[in-house]
């Protein structure tokens, strides 16, 4: 590639511009990564605590449902769960990390009191209101999850986009840009070189010429003394 490029000093000049530029992206992309990478540490540890308590939650919900099944039976377990009038609701907004959007999921209308289930308390049992909450905080559980698994998929997409660039920058950008600098700075020195040694011939010559000049004036001038005295 370096062969491609003009060795011209206003060529030389834009390179080193582009150097000192793609060295400063270089260190502002790693800083950017090393944030990203310590900021996704912080979610991963989240969303291992979330997984964790998801898991948690779906076994006590099945334990509680299985437990409710068998206590009254599938008939008033169905009747409860169609009973329910109000259901949960989710918003979704955008926050900001490191200049990664992730989402921030909203709940409400989740979590329920015992009158705001919708079925009777007095034809049910605390197995089913038991199996209820239950299952309300696996759905919050979920809604977590979901919120922090999404942000870790995320940031892990942007720090391999950066980790590209910054390689991109230091393997191949980098190297050729510094080999152009290079290769223009070895053909100015070359011309450099050559025109020195042009205008030292010149020098010569001309130094040459006024001597054989002056050499040719001395002779003149000692031809005409002698024609002088011999004609005295």
């Amino acid at each position: 590639m370096a062969k491609d490029v003009k060795p011209t000093r206003k060529n030389l000049m834009q390179i080193e511009d582009r150097i000192e530029l793609s060295d400063r992206g270089h260190d502002t992309l790693e800083k950017k990564r090393d944030g990203l990478i310590m900021e996704f540490m912080d979610i991963l540890d989240q969303a291992q605590d979330v997984r964790s308590d998801l898991e948690g939650n779906y076994e006590r919900a099945q334990q509680k449902i299985n437990m409710a099944r068998a206590m009254e039976g599938d008939v008033a377990v169905r009747g409860a769960a169609a009973a329910l009038k109000e259901h949960p609701e989710i918003t979704t907004e955008s926050k900001n990390i490191m200049g990664v959007v992730v989402p921030q999921i909203e709940s409400s209308k989740v979590s329920k009191s015992l009158d705001e289930r919708g079925y009777g308390v007095l034809g049910t049992s605390g197995r089913i209101d038991e199996a209820a909450e239950a299952y309300e905080d696996l759905l919050e559980s979920i809604i977590l999850a979901a919120e922090v698994e999404t942000a870790m998929k995320k940031m892990l997409t942007e720090i391999e986009t950066t980790k590209r660039r910054v390689n991109a920058l230091e393997f191949k950008l980098l190297p050729e840009l510094t080999d152009n600098k290079e290769y223009i700075e070895q053909k100015l020195e070359e011309q450099e070189r050559e025109e020195i040694f042009r205008l030292k011939k010149i020098k010569a010559k001309k130094e040459q010429e006024a001597k054989e000049e002056r050499e040719a004036e001395a002779a003149e001038a000692a031809e005409a003394a002698e024609t002088v005295t011999a004609d005295d």
